[in-house]
């Protein structure tokens, strides 16, 4: 396994200044279900005081029709960006019905038995609202509804073009000096997007918060989980479920072979994913019995954003524009960290600390060195990553570096020893110690595992007895927190404008006859 060294360029270059760092960006999206107050998956409509979730841009829907989702616009420091999916939250929890609330863990609240009680997110009558919930659609045959109740939290970093100008003033590499800015900064994007995969259990380790899971969740699936209380069901060492076999995982993409390691290449593997059918997919057939459409189409994906991986290279689409169109014609404008669980002792999902950690860890896989990533070595970081997943507090839990096997504290140590000196750049760059006071907590976790995330989790839903237990106990925190958020009547006239103009706009997409959906669906397959 070829790691990002994590030693001897444990001090940085002299040449890399504080300043370099001042125009990052970051945005947070923040998935969550609503709840009915008998603790199951809410049947409600999507909130009309929320706007339209086809076309509002800061609160829509995921997957379910009950799975909230939060955006943030980038913002130019991480309280920033806090403050703002505060903001979101605390306008959404006036907007839910009385007996809802808004569920805090990554795992779902307790869902019916059958499957089809899962409502699917529903955007209208416009042909690319249909297209939406059809997509869904298709999730839930491919790979079953209850996938679609999973909640997590995706980190979207920017780094500045001057900070790209620096780097690539100090390559030796003559083909590198000579690529344009577009090209230079895509190359050192996806430098940093193979080194996160290669520390993704650190992540899991340090902010994995899914050790448990409520059963009705497992129904139908065979599983080696042992109950922690009754009506909960965990893995006694585990740490992130959700990003393990038990969460959302497509194993027709385990066949793609994308890669990393040139855009092109990146770009060429998700179109072909996108055009070739994939035979299991193929059996589901494209209707159902009444002739209605069953999924978009039968390929390996029915569009991008099928494709699930742990972190994605991204540029904002221009009208018209497919994700990948939009990065061959713009490069990598910023990447986007998935591998990350909601912490449900956080109202917002997600705190500082993690907020802090990520954009160093992020900076730190920038700025080292990254060789290909291939096959022989995805197959050991998937390894590691489910040994990190259902093992990671056991004492003697180990990791492979280098056909060496390593505990797995000796080596998140190593990683957190190279970016303390990031850590002390970036305090530096925005005057505060939001990143040291990071490292910090992070090193706690490490020194006592009982101080994870996930170790916590365990024992409260012990103490409280039970997973549902613990996640109303903490959900009703949220809300008294929420009750009380000062928000500007500016601030709420400009999210209350934005739900009529979004009604507004949903509606004028629907006055839109021309085309019907079958043939807008047949023009796409």
């Amino acid at each position: 396994m070829s790691q990002p060294e994590s030693t001897s360029q444990a001090t940085l270059p002299t040449w890399v200044e504080a300043s370099l760092f001042k125009g990052m960006l970051r945005g947070i999206e923040r998935e969550c279900l609503r709840m009915q107050a008998d603790g199951f998956i809410a049947q409600t409509d999507h909130p009309q005081a929320l706007g339209s979730a086809l076309t509002h841009p800061h609160i829509t829907t995921d997957y379910s029709e009950a799975l909230l989702e939060f955006i943030t616009p980038p913002q130019t420091s991480i309280q920033k960006a806090l403050n703002y999916l505060m903001d979101i939250h605390a306008v959404a929890y006036q907007a839910l019905p009385e007996d809802e609330h808004l569920w805090p863990m990554s795992m779902p609240c307790l869902l019916e038995e059958d499957q089809d009680s899962i409502r699917l997110a529903q955007y209208g009558s416009s042909n690319i609202g249909r297209f939406k919930t059809l997509y869904r659609r298709g999730l839930g045959v491919r790979y079953g509804r209850r996938m679609q109740t999973i909640a997590g939290v995706h980190y979207n970093l920017s780094f500045p073009d001057s900070l790209f100008t620096a780097l690539q003033q100090q390559e030796t590499d003559e083909n590198l000096k000579n690529l344009s800015l577009q090209d230079y900064r895509s190359h050192r994007y996806l430098g940093l997007i193979r080194n996160f995969i290669r520390l993704t259990p650190l992540v899991m380790f340090l902010l994995g918060a899914s050790p448990t899971v409520n059963p009705c969740f497992m129904q139908g699936r065979d599983h080696h989980m042992l109950p922690l209380t009754r009506g909960t069901l965990y893995v006694p060492y585990s740490t992130a479920l959700r990003m393990g076999n038990f969460g959302y995982q497509n194993s027709a993409q385990k066949q793609l072979g994308i890669q990393y390691n040139n855009l092109q290449d990146y770009l060429t593997g998700l179109q072909r994913a996108v055009k070739t059918s994939y035979p299991a997919f193929s059996r589901l057939g494209l209707d159902d019995q009444e002739g209605e459409p069953l999924q978009i189409n039968d390929h390996v994906l029915q569009i991008e954003n099928e494709y699930y991986s742990l972190v994605r290279p991204k540029q904002v689409p221009e009208a018209g524009e497919t994700p990948s169109e939009a990065l061959a014609h713009r490069g990598i404008g910023y990447v986007e960290l998935r591998a990350v669980d909601i912490n449900p002792y956080s109202p917002i999902g997600i705190d500082e600390h993690s907020a802090g950690f990520l954009e160093t860890l992020a900076t730190y896989c920038l700025l080292q060195d990254s060789p290909e990533l291939l096959a022989p070595e995805l197959a050991i970081i998937e390894k590691n990553q489910a040994e990190v997943v259902n093992r990671g507090r056991a004492e003697n839990a180990m990791i492979m570096v280098d056909g060496q096997a390593v505990l797995i504290e000796t080596w998140a140590q190593s990683y957190l020893d190279a970016m303390q000196s990031i850590s002390q750049l970036l305090d530096k760059t925005y005057n505060n110690s939001i990143y040291s006071d990071a490292m910090a907590v992070m090193q706690q976790r490490v020194n006592e595992v009982n101080d994870t995330l996930s170790a916590m989790i365990v024992g409260d839903t012990r103490d409280a007895g039970g997973m549902w237990q613990l996640g109303y106990l903490l959900l009703q925190d949220h809300e008294e927190l929420l009750s009380q958020y000062p928000m500007s009547e500016e601030t709420q006239q400009y999210f209350a404008n934005l739900a009529t103009q979004s009604l507004q706009q949903q509606q004028q997409l629907e006055q839109d006859n021309s085309v019907s959906f079958s043939d807008y669906l047949a023009a796409y397959r």
